[in-house]
């Protein structure tokens, strides 16, 4: 029987994670050869993947990365079984480096058949489900390109997000993490209004009114205020007519109201502004350019990357486990 050395062993569990007597045991079966033993536990990962292969992965570390001249992101979620699992230092630099390979990858299915250290990403998910002991794979993966990549990753590693700006400016690095905080914080779908398909506003307009006037009749039972019932609810439904017709409106409340006409022009903006937040709450919360910015709420977020200068967010990514 070949002699296994200490030194032996240690190499074996640098390179795969696995634990000390596992990697001795494996050296002790393939007799000394450091492959054989890396096939082993190699083997013995694919054994528990298959045993675990119906078992729930929603814990795991939500990772984003960049690379090093912030043109490229990507998000990546390793998903395990428990939270204690999840949070072991080991299991979130592991989600860690497979972040910074799925920078240089298009897709999910390139990504599992990266190279990762002398075999592919997905052999590496099977190998670490042996060693770990729990069921190992790849709960979600995104990638973004452009000028200027940003990212944040919430404190838990259970929600990373990337915005991509339009240029690289002055304080670019500040708002692209600004940015992909609220994207993280906020969860937009979308980045504008302009995206929207009239049919799904029209869908949504229609199931929105129905709550609401379903509330309503349990709070009249009650003796409560009613709840406001939205003519709209995105800025994709207010057009030039709407909006025109609303200030006519308006101007007719401020003179029965008896408001002299000659101070009409500094009450109308404050009150038309009013009516189109109360009319855009489908923006408000799956919009991001649309939303109010979290350290700022007098400015929406298109406003607050713009005060940097000539420059948009041209994309945006979030995952989240929780």
């Amino acid at each position: 029987m070949a002699k296994i050395t200490a030194q032996e062993v240690n190499k074996l569990r640098q390179s795969t994670g696995a634990g000390m007597m596992d990697c001795k045991n494996a050296l002790v079966e393939a007799e000394g050869d450091f492959d054989k033993a890396v096939d082993i536990l190699r083997k013995k990962g694919q054994k528990v993947a298959a045993k675990r292969a119906d078992r729930d992965s929603s814990e795991g570390a939500v990772i984003a990365y960049v690379n090093d001249d912030n043109t490229q992101g990507a998000i990546v979620s390793l998903n395990c079984e428990t939270d204690f699992v999840a949070k072991n230092d080991a299991f979130v630099a592991l989600a860690t480096e497979f972040a910074k390979v799925a920078v240089n990858c298009d897709s999910k299915e390139a990504f599992l058949a990266a190279d990762f250290g002398g075999m592919t990403v997905a052999e590496k998910l099977i190998e670490q489900t042996g060693v770990i002991g729990e069921k190992l794979e790849i709960g979600g993966f995104e990638k973004v390109s452009g000028t200027y990549v940003g990212s944040y990753i919430h404190v838990g590693n259970k929600i990373a997000s990337l915005t991509v700006l339009s240029a690289n400016l002055k304080g670019s690095d500040v708002v692209a993490k600004d940015v992909s905080m609220q994207v993280a914080a906020m969860g937009a779908t979308t980045l504008s209004y302009k995206d929207f398909d009239p049919a799904y506003v029209a869908s949504e307009t229609e199931a929105r009114i129905a709550v609401i006037e379903k509330d309503n009749i349990e709070l009249a039972r009650l003796g409560k205020t009613l709840k406001n019932i939205p003519t709209f609810i995105s800025r994709a439904q207010l057009t030039d007519e709407v909006i025109e017709q609303t200030k006519l409106k308006l101007q007719e409340e401020l003179k029965a109201e008896g408001k002299p006409e000659a101070i009409w022009d500094r009450i109308l903006p404050g009150k038309l502004e009013r009516f189109i937040s109360d009319n855009t709450t489908l923006d408000h919360e799956q919009c991001l350019l649309d939303q109010n910015f979290i350290k700022d709420e007098k400015l929406s977020v298109a406003e607050y990357v713009k005060s940097i200068g000539d420059i948009t967010v041209s994309d945006f990514k979030r995952i989240s486990l929780v």
